[in-house]
C-alpha cells in the first residue's frame, strides 16, 4: 500500500520507515523542510505543500497525521479534508482528545472521508520493535488500513484472524474509541511509572542516617532492576528501560526530575469522574507530576529517566532545578 504521512518526528519518521522496510511506499511532508528531504533520500516520496502531498498520494488516498494534540492537528485535518474527496481515509494516530475524533469523524462522514484514529504506543523504540495501537473508526476503513496496520504491528507467527490482537493492533469501535483506549493506557502507564519510582526511592534512601546502623543498606538499584526483570512478577519494559537507565547513570545526575504531562493522564482523571470510577492511583501519580515542577526527589528522577528513555521526552532545561 501507499501511505502519506504528515510530521516527522520521532514516530512519523520512524512509522514511514518501518512501512518502507516491509515494501510499502510512502508520501511525507513536514514544515520542515530538511526532515522531508532525510526521509526522500531514504526513498519516500517528498511533498512541498500540503496541496502537493494530496496530489501525489494514489486514489483512494491513505494520510496519516502524527502531529502534536491540539492546534496544529485540527487546522492540519481541516486543511487536509478539503483537499481530499470521496472515500479517501484520513489517520489522526497523535495523542488527540477522543472527543475530538467523535466530531471529527461526523464532521468528514459528510464529505465522504473515512476518519480513524489510531493511539500509537512505542515511542522511540517502535521502528525496531513495532507499535502498540488502539484503532477507532469505520469498520470499511480500518480494514483497508489492515497491511499497514499489521506491519506497524510487533512481528508475530501467527496468521489467522482469531490471532489479530496478538498482533499488537485491535480495532475497538467507532469515532474516539482508539483514543479513548490509548488515554486510559497512558494515565495507567503514570501510575506504573511512579510505582517504580517511589520504590527506588526507597531503596536510595535505606542508607539514610536516621536509621539504626544495622538496617542501612547500601543498594546498588541498578543490580535490583536487573534481577527484577528476571521471572519477577513486577517485570516489565519500563522496568527494562529502568534497568538500562540506572546502569547508564546509577545516580541520574543529568536528570533534574522536573517531569511533564502529556494532557492524557489528565484526561483519564476526567473521564474517570464523569463515569464516577474511583482512581486514586492514577490521579496521585498525575498529582506527583505536578509537585516535580516545585520541588525534586529520585523519585522523580527515575520518572524523568524513563520518560526519556521510552519516547525521547527531554526535559525543559530551563525549568530544572536542584534535585533532593
Amino acid at each position: 500500500m501507499q501511505l502519506g504521512m504528515i510530521g516527522l518526528g520521532r514516530m512519523g519518521g520512524n512509522i514511514v520507515r518501518r512501512l518502507m522496510r516491509n515494501g510499502h511506499t510512502s508520501v511525507v511532508y513536514d514544515k520542515d523542510s530538511k526532515a522531508v528531504a532525510a526521509l526522500a533520500a531514504e526513498g519516500a516520496i517528498g511533498a512541498a505543500s500540503l496541496e502537493d502531498f494530496v496530489a501525489k498520494l494514489e486514489k483512494p488516498r491513505t494520510a496519516w497525521v502524527m502531529l502534536p494534540a491540539g492546534h496544529i492537528t485540527e487546522t492540519t485535518i481541516d486543511t487536509l479534508s478539503k483537499l481530499m474527496e470521496d472515500g479517501d481515509v484520513i489517520i489522526d494516530g497523535g495523542n488527540t482528545f477522543w472527543q475530538d475524533d467523535v466530531r471529527r469523524g461526523k464532521k468528514l462522514k459528510e464529505r465522504g472521508i473515512h476518519y480513524v484514529d489510531v493511539g500509537t504506543s512505542g515511542g522511540v523504540w517502535g521502528l525496531e520493535v513495532g507499535y502498540c495501537m488502539m484503532v477507532g473508526g469505520p469498520s470499511k476503513a480500518v480494514k483497508q488500513l489492515a497491511p499497514i496496520l499489521d506491519v506497524l504491528a510487533p512481528e508475530t507467527n501467527e496468521q489467522s484472524v482469531a490471532a489479530i490482537g496478538k498482533r499488537g493492533w485491535m480495532h475497538f469501535g467507532s469515532s474516539g474509541a482508539g483514543h479513548y483506549v490509548k488515554m486510559v493506557h497512558n494515565g495507567v502507564e503514570y501510575g506504573l511509572m511512579q510505582a517504580y519510582a517511589e520504590g527506588f526511592d526507597i531503596f536510595k534512601n535505606a542508607t539514610s542516617k536516621e536509621l539504626p546502623e544495622e538496617i542501612r543498606y547500601d543498594l546498588n538499584l541498578a543490580d535490583i532492576a536487573e534481577v527484577w526483570r528476571r521471572g519477577s512478577v513486577v517485570s516489565s519494559w519500563l522496568l527494562d528501560l529502568t534497568a538500562m537507565a540506572l546502569t547508564e547513570s546509577p545516580t541520574l545526575a543529568e536528570y533534574s526530575g522536573f517531569v511533564q504531562d502529556s494532557g492524557e493522564g489528565r484526561w483519564t482523571i476526567q473521564a474517570a469522574i464523569d463515569e464516577a470510577v474511583p482512581a486514586e492511583v492514577l490521579s496521585a501519580a498525575l498529582y506527583a507530576r505536578f509537585r516535580s515542577r516545585q520541588e525534586h526527589t529520585f523519585a522523580e528522577k527515575m520518572l524523568s529517566a524513563m520518560r526519556q528513555k521510552f519516547g525521547g521526552h527531554v526535559e525543559p532545561k530551563s525549568q530544572s532545578k536542584t534535585a533532593q
